[in-house]
């Protein structure tokens, strides 16, 4: 009995060794920072925000998620009633390679392989050159299963990029009806 109780624990023990251990190395997404200073943990939960809207260009289909702050800020008619968006809020453009469907009787493109979080977040205090918007680039690399931060440090990109809608609060997609 007293073998049997010895090997259980020495089992046990080795299963959460390996679990540690591939604990340890996993990535913590959350830990990355971009060279603006916008952390990736400041969008904690972006996999269940509310959509907002989708885009495609030729290279990325893109799904365009909001926190509830800003959904919150949309529903109130904002940028659309002339209010801007309140600190706080979090917008995250998931954005992957699209491919053609293979199983669709119709042409459709649907997603692939995931390539990018492109986040923007809104703080006054923070980013008061840009609008109150702060902006970043998560890029993702499927075969490590790993993200890093773009080294190009889109942040002024961003709002350079955003300054067409300067009257839509430097955002380009609306919230689109249900």
């Amino acid at each position: 009995m007293k073998r049997k109780g010895k090997l259980t624990i020495a089992i046990a023990a080795a299963v959460l060794a390996v679990l540690g251990g591939t604990a340890v190395f996993a990535q913590d997404k959350y830990s990355l920072k971009s060279p603006s200073g916008i952390a990736f943990s400041d969008f904690r939960g972006y996999e269940d925000w509310a959509v907002v809207s989708s885009a495609r260009t030729d290279e990325v289909l893109k799904v365009i998620v909001a926190n509830p702050t800003m959904i919150e800020a949309y529903k109130a008619g904002v940028p659309g009633n002339g209010e801007p968006f309140p600190d706080g809020s979090r917008i995250v453009k998931l954005q992957w390679k699209p491919k053609k469907s293979t199983e669709a009787p119709f042409v459709v493109d649907v997603p692939d392989v995931f390539t990018q979080a492109f986040v923007i977040e809104k703080d006054s205090k923070i980013f008061p050159k840009s609008g109150g918007w702060g902006y970043a680039l998560f890029n993702y690399e499927a075969a490590s299963d790993k993200f890093t931060v773009d080294p190009t440090g889109v942040s002024d990109c961003g709002h350079a990029c955003h300054t067409a809608v300067k009257s839509k609060d430097y955002i380009f997609h609306p919230y689109q009806k249900r």
